[in-house]
């Protein structure tokens, strides 16, 4: 009894997927190592990730005021997902650009304190009125 549960179970989620099982599990082993094996849940997950992906894309799509989806329409809705790399390394790129940045105004303020030294004291109204 506990298995057909389990069967009812899986099959229950099989149609809540948004792909074919079969095709997401034959799509990954086509991709990852021959010594890998995959859990159910990561089947699983796979395939709502898939569909999210998805669902993501057609919102950007449904994004353009016009009735027919064009191909540069889906080129420009999945570039975060086709570009994925070029868009990491910019992120580095600027990243290091502002460490670059921080490290010249870091030195700019030590060179200001050391070179002029402003009088923090409380006193200072007394010190002006002593130069005239």
């Amino acid at each position: 009894m506990d298995i057909e549960l389990i069967d009812e179970q899986t099959e229950e989620e099989d149609e809540k997927l948004p792909f074919a099982k079969a095709e997401v599990i034959r799509l990954m082993k086509q991709h990852l190592d021959d010594d890998k094996m995959i859990r159910e849940r990561v089947k699983v997950e796979m395939n709502k990730f898939l569909g999210d992906v998805l669902e993501n894309v057609c919102r950007e799509l449904n994004k353009y005021p016009y009735s027919t989806v064009e191909y540069e329409m889906l080129k420009e809705s999945t570039y975060p997902y086709t570009n994925i790399t070029r868009i990491n390394e910019e992120k580095e790129r600027i990243l290091k650009h502002l460490e670059a940045i921080k490290a010249d105004c870091d030195a700019l303020s030590m060179d200001v304190k050391s070179t002029l030294k402003i009088n923090d004291r409380p006193d200072q109204e007394e010190d002006e009125d002593d130069l005239f």
